[in-house]
């Protein structure tokens, strides 16, 4: 499958990346010979940056062949039956240079993919009402205070990888379809929406930039009819899940390496792109571009934006309400909806028995 060439192809780049610059190492430890050199958590974040590149560069390939083979099949149809000719739709002239990057999690999506993700997954059966639970907890937390706790990440991370270790490439990607026409579908804020339709009104690309699995995000690009995603790429092999990432998380200095790899090797002039992002975690991504563009932005991103003239949106509702008020609604939503699901789930089983 093309997905799993991408990530052999990434987790072979990984270790060329990491053996080239620090020698050769034991699997799945950046150790450090030059005391001068990049951090272990700077190396992480170039290496995920890298293999989110190469994946996005490969499913986009792979879809782009697949339009293609139904675009030939359609004609062979057309031949056999012509039927009425209808006029051809003429795409806008493709600007070649320019590209807009969009975060996903409270940028796009309301709330958090990985967590409305868990929700689907916990419908299903493949978690634990209380593994929802905690997930929600800790977007909650992360939401409120706007800084992640590394431990939560970490717990977070072993917990996703534990999920998806030994299941096949292709068996996450149809999760993340049905998932998301139950749910993510939804959850689109329609002004970011109308903002990416923009850029593509305009012939230029729009990629995500998600610590969201690269197959989850590449689900949500192309169902709204984007060019790609990058996102964070998990190690896999004949098609199934090691449990390893390639990296790290693709998460701040990392999104930025991978947004500077993807326009380096799609010819992107970084001072006409421009980036969207709610999270003060996306400085560097929003750094990088000609045009940064605070949506939905959290209290640091906030500063950082007045601070230097960036533009703001807010598409929330509610946006001058009390301070405690939201953090509340926040918890009894998530929480709230893990619960009627776990709720949902029991009532089933009793009427099947």
């Amino acid at each position: 499958m093309a997905e799993d060439s991408v990530t052999r192809a990434s987790a072979l780049a990984a270790r060329q990346f990491v053996a080239g610059r620090f020698g050769s190492l034991p699997r799945g430890r950046l150790s450090r010979r030059n005391p001068f050199g990049p951090s272990e958590e700077e190396v992480r974040a170039n290496v995920a940056g890298e293999a989110s590149a190469d994946a996005a560069i490969a499913l986009q390939a792979a879809a782009r062949e697949e339009a293609a083979a139904a675009a030939r099949e359609e004609a062979a149809r057309d031949e056999q039956d012509p039927g009425t000719d209808e006029p051809a739709e003429l795409d806008a002239p493709r600007d070649l240079t320019a590209a807009a990057f969009f975060d996903v999690d409270n940028t796009l999506v309301q709330g958090a993919s990985i967590v409305h993700f868990a929700r689907g997954l916990a419908a299903r059966k493949y978690l634990r009402t209380a593994d929802l639970v905690d997930f929600a907890w800790k977007q909650v937390k992360f939401r409120v205070t706007g800084r992640e706790n590394s431990d939560d990440v970490a717990s977070g991370k072993e917990k996703a990888l534990s999920f998806i270790a030994g299941r096949s490439t292709a068996q996450l990607a149809q999760l993340g379809e049905e998932i998301y026409d139950e749910i993510i579908a939804d959850k689109i804020w329609p002004g970011t929406r109308a903002l990416a339709q923009m850029h593509l009104d305009a012939g230029q690309q729009v990629w995500l930039v998600t610590a969201t699995p690269v197959e989850l995000a590449q689900v949500i690009a192309k169902r709204l009819g984007f060019t790609g995603a990058l996102g964070t790429v998990a190690e896999s092999e004949d098609g199934v899940f090691t449990g390893r990432l390639v990296g790290d998380i693709l998460h701040g200095l990392g999104k930025a390496h991978a947004v500077r790899t993807l326009a380096i090797r799609e010819g992107l002039n970084l001072r006409r792109c421009t980036a969207y992002s709610d999270s003060h975690n996306d400085v560097p991504m929003l750094s990088l571009v000609g045009t940064a563009v605070a949506i939905n932005p959290d209290s640091d991103l906030r500063e950082v934006a007045k601070n230097r003239g960036w533009e703001m949106r807010d598409f929330r509702t509610g946006r001058k309400a009390a301070r405690i008020g939201v953090p509340t609604a926040l918890v009894i939503g998530t929480v709230g909806g893990a619960v009627a699901a776990g709720l949902t789930r029991r009532r089933a089983a009793v009427v099947a028995g």
